[in-house]
């Protein structure tokens, strides 16, 4: 498994990409959708809805449990990875890229001094195993 190491993870094992201008692109982790198995329906939250870091924003359902996405940072939604309605599958084939699942505007950039960086969260996958 590769965790990209310019991206942030919170230990509930959703990512955080800084796009350099304020924004941040979201979704979950390589190690979270394989836990979660064929991902088959994300339900997206509406755009210009505000998130606290921490708050259940998002759902996704698998062929085996339904999981509850929670925004690693704070702020505005900006955009919906709209792909996913008619491809929920590309949180499994591309966690990183085409799976995204929201645009934030950042209410506060220092939290995402507070999520793991790739060493840290690889440790905390290796923990969990």
């Amino acid at each position: 498994m590769s965790i990209p190491s310019n991206y942030r993870f919170a230990p509930s094992h959703e990512w955080v990409l800084d796009n350099g201008d304020g924004t941040v692109t979201m979704g979950i982790s390589e190690h979270a959708q394989e836990l979660l198995g064929d991902v088959v329906f994300v339900e997206l939250p509406e755009v210009g809805r505000e998130v606290d870091a921490g708050e259940e924003f998002s759902l996704v359902e698998s062929v085996k449990a339904a999981s509850d996405i929670y925004a690693p940072v704070g702020g505005e939604v900006i955009a919906i990875n709209e792909s996913l309605e008619d491809e929920p599958e590309m949180v499994n084939s591309e966690p990183f890229d085409g799976g995204w699942i929201v645009k934030i505007k950042l209410a506060d950039a220092g939290e995402l001094d507070k999520l793991l960086d790739a060493e840290a969260y690889a440790a905390t996958i290796a923990e969990e195993a």
